[in-house]
């Protein structure tokens, strides 16, 4: 049966993103930190990622990598990530929810659709047997979380205060529990999964 699973990064205070964070910024300033897990040492936008991840970290990635099948991103994350260069960095069907569908790229790398349940139901199409990844931002995760759409939450707090920016949970105002699933540790992370209980 194909799952829902949503996974994010955030700094110990619970942003996603540092200050000023958006297209030609990425994930704001200092915002590179929440990702030094997944490329195995500090990098900056300016040099550039230049390692890849090792160990815990590695097994995580991997781990996700084989049991996706589909990949659904906010249009927030699609732009501050630049269109990944117009490259699918999943090589799955990639579905980037959008209100603005009529800017649909060429080529097949990324699909816009303009619902959340259009999203979830191609890609749990697309997906077959396999999961059905969301990989963020913040506002598709509480969107997904809000309508009892996500089955597995995994959260990646990396070990830094980032102090402003956006966080995960802004505005969330409604109660969800979690069953604990599992933690991970590795000298970049710490990584959280849960089951998320319905009703």
């Amino acid at each position: 049966m194909t799952m829902i699973k949503a996974a994010i990064t955030i700094s110990l205070d619970g942003h996603i993103t540092g200050p000023n964070d958006g297209p030609g910024k990425g994930l704001g300033e200092g915002g590179e930190a929440l990702h030094t897990w997944v490329f195995g040492a500090p990098w900056t936008y300016d040099s550039g990622p230049k390692g890849e991840a090792t160990g815990v970290d590695k097994e995580y990635l991997d781990e996700g990598m084989r049991s996706q099948g589909a990949v659904i991103v906010g249009r927030n994350m699609y732009e501050s990530a630049e269109h990944w260069g117009d490259h699918n960095p999943w090589g799955v069907p990639t579905f980037i929810l959008t209100h603005r569908t009529s800017e649909q790229p060429d080529g097949d790398d990324f699909i816009f659709v303009g619902s959340l349940d259009e999203a979830l139901s191609r890609a749990r199409q697309a997906a077959g047997a396999k999961d059905v990844h969301l990989a963020g931002g913040a506002d598709l995760i509480r969107q997904a979380l809000a309508a009892d759409a996500v089955d597995e939450l995994s959260i990646i707090v990396a070990p830094i205060v980032l102090g402003g920016g956006k966080r995960l949970f802004e505005g969330f105002e409604r109660r969800i529990e979690l069953e604990q699933l599992g933690v991970r540790q590795s000298a970049f992370a710490t990584f959280l999964d849960y089951r998320v209980k319905r009703g």
